[in-house]
């Protein structure tokens, strides 16, 4: 009898745990807990496990042209073997507005497969920016962030500015880590109330000053964009870029819950050609199909030298010098890519689950340098 009330206890106890920690994380707000384990790791995928709002195709959507010598340039087998290594699932180059090369490597992905875009939804967060300002709803990048969040009309956050959003200069609090589950990141991924976590912002170090990568930069702007057109960011970039742009496939935008706010840091699910487009609007700064879609200006302030880093513009990469060339680019942390190289009228868009490491002593990772040498090496 003993035995078994011992036996018994034993069971009770990770039972009794297991409740209160449920009943802890309900009360402390930290229910995105049960979904950030369940799921443990973000993947390409993910849109089908969140809430989303649709980005709408164009009426008059137009295919990619191909070009007469599309898919006759062979890779080497170093850079193949790395394709495969890092399980890429589109690896698409367009030259002069046309499909040169492309090719979907693995677990059956298709050129309107969609796909989790990551982080690469930031230069679009910054486009949108730019937008604004030329709609007349932001008057420039120098205008503090407190005329548009409530939050930020505290003494320490006031003069906080737009353009040190861009720059991922605000000295905020934001803790840019993915490996922990209480980590601000992984809240506003798996969580339902990014309002609460950008409001909670602290600033910490001058603003102006020192690039620091933390995605809450980019919600920051979400905000504003969503304060001063009134408009949700997925209706907003439909109607700016994705109808305009003559994108052939619907595209997602997740949302922290049912009807909420996008996460503007991360989570724009589409496919290779349609990416590949936003790319080839920046290469010909701002201009599709003949039309200034956005302003010439602002695009070559996003991509060009500023005063903070010179690795990073308005949310976009920028490589000031590899091998002469000046190349800028959007990336996600599993590996999306939107690369430009200007000097060769070049958009390389890669999609897929793993990105490697970075490069000795440079913010850029050693996949992105491989790309760009390949298909310099296949287009000279």
């Amino acid at each position: 009898m003993k035995k078994n009330i011992f036996r018994r206890k034993r069971f009770l106890l990770p039972v009794f745990t297991l409740l209160t920690l449920i009943i802890t994380f309900h009360f402390t707000g930290y229910n995105h807990i049960y979904r950030a384990l369940w799921y443990n790791f973000a993947g390409i995928d993910d849109y089908k496990i969140f809430h989303n709002r649709s980005i709408n195709p164009s009426n008059d959507n137009q295919a990619w042209k191909y070009s007469d010598n599309f898919n006759q340039k062979e890779l080497s087998s170093d850079f193949s073997t790395m394709l495969n290594t890092y399980k890429t699932t589109a690896f698409l180059v367009i030259k002069d507005k046309e499909i040169v090369l492309e090719k979907y490597p693995h677990e059956g992905y298709t050129d309107t497969s969609k796909t989790n875009s990551f982080s690469v939804a930031k230069s679009y967060v910054s486009s949108l920016i730019g937008f604004a300002i030329q709609d007349g709803y932001i008057k420039s990048v120098d205008q503090p962030v407190s005329d548009f969040i409530e939050s930020f009309k505290t003494e320490d956050k006031k003069d906080i500015t737009i353009k040190q959003v861009l720059l991922m200069s605000s000295g905020l609090n934001w803790e840019e880590t993915y490996s922990g589950p209480f980590s601000m990141t992984t809240t506003a991924y798996y969580g339902k109330d990014l309002r609460a976590l950008i409001d909670q912002q602290k600033r910490i170090e001058p603003s102006g000053k020192e690039f620091k990568y933390l995605s809450g930069n980019t919600q920051v702007l979400a905000f504003v964009i969503k304060e001063a057109t009134g408009k949700n960011l997925a209706t907003y970039l439909e109607e700016k870029l994705w109808k305009p742009l003559q994108c052939e496939q619907e595209a997602y935008w997740s949302l922290d819950k049912q009807d909420g706010i996008e996460k503007a840091y991360c989570c724009i699910s589409s496919n290779a050609r349609d990416f590949a487009r936003f790319g080839q609007l920046y290469l010909d700064s701002g201009r599709w199909n003949n039309e200034q879609l956005l302003n010439k200006e602002y695009v070559l302030a996003s991509v060009g030298k500023n005063e903070v880093c010179d690795d990073y513009g308005y949310q976009w990469w920028i490589i000031p010098n590899h091998k002469g060339q000046r190349i800028f680019y959007a990336r996600g942390i599993l590996g999306q890519y939107i690369i430009c190289i200007p000097d060769k009228n070049i958009v390389i868009v890669r999609l897929g689950h793993e990105r490697g490491e970075k490069a000795e002593n440079s913010l850029h990772q050693k996949i992105t340098f491989a790309m760009i040498d390949e298909v310099n090496r296949l287009f000279p």
